[in-house]
């Protein structure tokens, strides 16, 4: 079921667009000098676009993915023209990119597959974690859904401090403790408040630091085994929180939280600004896990849900 239809307006896809634009200057300036002079695809022009998709970090293995399935059609029709590229590029770059699991996707005014709706955030401190729970928040109040934050990323008390000023912002509540405090401790607080609250989404902040993979495991399974108490098939998401621009240290911030907890969904932030869009393939790409979120912007309303189709439309798309 796609709800995507109702969220991406006019000005979403021009939020969108305009986020994009570096990625898409960088890569397609670089695409058009792969095809100059050719009418149709040889090994010259793959050579150049391997080189045009590197650039824009969609990674190697990702790159080698694309250009193998460009090289099996042009085996397969003898001859592919350079107009036929674009297309077929398109097409190959959508399909790299992974789809939500049916009943796992939604919309912020999409009907929650269940309520309270729990949403465990994890992500490095710096890579935007903060501010996309607080315009998560956001969204989802705009979307008359009632949202409780719980701050459990208690290791770095700025942490506590910034959730608190996004929960001010947003005007949701919060439950926090004091710096130091068990994270487990803060996630238990959180849900049975949400519970006797009646909260729609909790959406609860952890894990801002990489200095110790085993202690971080220690801390998110047994934040998942306090939420479990109260709602034994949650949390429903873990969405990791991964910094775009920051081009192939985000594959790696990825690689170690996918091999710390079950990352189910992810959120790629701060894309505008910057040539790197490409990683949004190569992380997808890798880890088989869906992007739900992109940051545009520090606006609350620069959080995007993800739309592979209206992505890769923006990637390509030529002013006019």
């Amino acid at each position: 079921m796609s709800f995507f239809g109702k969220l991406f307006g006019k000005k979403e896809k021009e939020t969108l667009d305009q986020g994009l634009q570096k990625t898409k200057d960088n890569f397609l300036t670089k695409l058009t000098r792969a095809i100059a002079g050719k009418s149709s695809v040889d090994e010259e022009v793959l050579d150049n676009l391997e080189e045009a998709l590197v650039s824009a970090d969609v990674g190697i293995d990702t790159t080698v993915k694309i250009i193998e399935k460009i090289e099996a059609r042009v085996a397969k029709d003898k001859y592919v023209s350079t107009s036929e590229l674009n297309s077929l590029l398109q097409q190959e770059i959508e399909n790299i990119l992974v789809d939500a699991p049916e009943g796992n996707t939604y919309a912020f005014d999409s009907v929650l597959p269940s309520k309270p709706y729990i949403i465990l955030v994890v992500g490095v401190n710096g890579a935007g974690k903060t501010t996309t729970i607080g315009k998560l928040a956001y969204n989802f109040k705009k979307a008359g859904k009632s949202v409780l934050l719980g701050a459990a990323d208690t290791f770095r008390a700025a942490a506590v401090d910034q959730l608190t000023i996004w929960s001010e912002r947003v005007d949701v509540p919060i439950v926090k403790q004091g710096m130091g405090a068990d994270p487990a401790s803060v996630a238990f607080d959180t849900v049975q408040s949400g519970l006797s609250r009646g909260s729609d989404v909790i959406i609860i902040d952890t894990a801002g630091r990489l200095h110790n993979k085993a202690h971080l495991m220690d801390e998110l399974n047994k934040i998942k085994r306090v939420i479990q108490k109260h709602i034994p098939e949650a949390p429903h998401e873990v969405l990791l929180v991964v910094d775009g621009s920051t081009g192939q240290n985000a594959i790696e911030q990825a690689r170690h939280f996918t091999a710390t907890t079950d990352v189910s969904a992810l959120a790629i932030t701060k894309l505008d600004g910057t040539a790197k869009g490409g990683v949004v393939l190569a992380i997808a790409h890798q880890f088989k896990i869906p992007v739900k979120f992109i940051g545009m912007g520090e606006k609350m309303e620069d959080l995007l849900v993800f739309d592979k189709h209206e992505f890769v439309d923006s990637l390509f798309a030529v002013k006019k």
